[in-house]
């Protein structure tokens, strides 16, 4: 089923027969330049990657006929994140990082994708500073035992029957010298504001992002129901040394989330006492305000264009199994929806397809993955008209 006239073209830049995606929706996939798009191939999409499965890192030529480059193949990644592939803003025209698996151990990697000189860190990465300088990372496999699709299969956890333990957490990653270190314990959040449903039962970190001045990041801190299905989530800001920590999220649930600025943040969460909205939250303060009140009503993948100007964010399937593509303008709550998409049920759960919708370095297009003519595949949509 293809995107409805009525809204602008997605183009596909991958084709088959071989599966294409990026990952998550808080990244450039653009280089510098605009001409290469980074992603990831596949040569399956209806199951979990097993601990012998690799996926192909490679970039779009945008300039030569969408021309599809393997750079390198990797056995860290999963369905939602993909392997953590990015550009390096130190060089952001010929720099990428992604994580890979060597022996007993995840890793980082940062690749030359002109010369294909390469160089590993000890330390796999989640979230890079702006500066291209340090990362904040997580255990990977205890989040593959808590979350299958966002954390790496192929190495057990240790300590597995530890529920919230002291030597495990959020890690600070120097990108120069390769040197980590535990920032933020488990057993550290797990003191703050406790409560006894948090007894019990495993925790963990998920979603790390850095401030648009590197002077916080932002994680949540997951655990389990004690009853036994889903968890509850509770949203943290810190410094990138793990010091001045603030809880801004308490009420059950936080899901996606961006910094509009270094201070605020837009997430869709939960208040007890008005509901699941996207709420604007004030870092460091109790200050909230609801955003896009019965215009924005479900939960998606939000984040703001690079002017600040328009939040781009997209929905789950909806009874007919379309996802919704959509642009708000904070300014003035002006909602344009951008396009439909099918989602087959037989690509859900843990492979599922979000469309994790992602902005070019300018603001002018949009990419994202989908599934809805039949095969996962990378498109882009040209909003220039609309955010012009």
């Amino acid at each position: 089923m293809s995107n409805a006239s009525s809204y602008p073209a997605a183009v596909p830049v991958t084709t088959g027969p071989n599966h294409h995606f990026f990952g998550y929706y808080d990244k450039f996939p653009w280089d510098a330049t605009g001409r290469y798009l980074l992603g990831l191939e596949t040569t399956f999409i209806h199951r979990p990657p097993e601990p012998d499965d690799t996926v192909v890192v490679g970039m779009v030529d945008l300039a030569d006929n969408n021309c599809w480059h393997p750079i390198a193949k990797t056995h860290a990644w999963n369905w939602q994140q993909g392997s953590m592939l990015r550009w390096l803003p130190t060089a952001p025209d010929r720099l990428i990082i992604h994580n890979d698996r060597e022996d007993d151990r995840f890793v980082s990697v940062i690749r030359d994708v002109h010369t294909g000189e390469s160089w590993t860190l000890p330390f796999p990465i989640y979230a890079v500073s702006h500066d291209g300088k340090s990362a904040v990372s997580v255990n990977f496999s205890r989040v593959h035992q808590m979350r299958p699709g966002y954390g790496y299969v192929g190495l057990p956890l240790p300590g597995d029957d530890e529920l919230h333990p002291e030597d495990d957490g959020i890690y600070h990653v120097d990108l120069t010298t390769g040197d980590y270190e535990l920032i933020i314990s488990l057993a550290q959040i797990v003191a703050i504001r406790h409560d006894p449903n948090m007894e019990g039962v495993k925790h963990w970190f998920n979603h790390l992002q850095f401030n648009n001045d590197d002077s916080r990041f932002i994680f949540l801190h997951r655990w389990r129901r004690q009853e036994g299905r889903g968890h509850w989530t509770r949203m943290f800001t810190a410094n990138p040394d793990g010091s001045d920590i603030c809880c801004l999220a308490d009420d059950e649930m936080t899901s996606h989330f961006d910094w509009r600025n270094p201070r605020q943040i837009l997430a869709w969460a939960r208040q007890k006492d008005i509901g699941d909205r996207y709420f604007l939250f004030d870092d460091r303060s109790e200050k909230v305000e609801i955003v896009g009140e019965n215009v924005l009503t479900t939960d998606g993948h939000c984040s703001y264009s690079p002017d600040g100007k328009w939040v781009l964010t997209d929905t789950y399937p909806d009874r007919e199994q379309m996802r919704t593509l959509l642009l708000y303008r904070p300014e003035d709550g002006h909602r344009i929806d951008i396009g439909r998409f099918f989602s087959p049920k037989d690509v859900g759960g843990e492979i599922r397809c979000d469309l994790h919708p992602r902005w070019s370095r300018d603001g002018q297009k949009v990419c994202l993955d989908s599934v809805h003519e039949g095969h996962r595949q990378i498109y882009v949509i040209d909003v220039s008209d609309i955010v012009g």
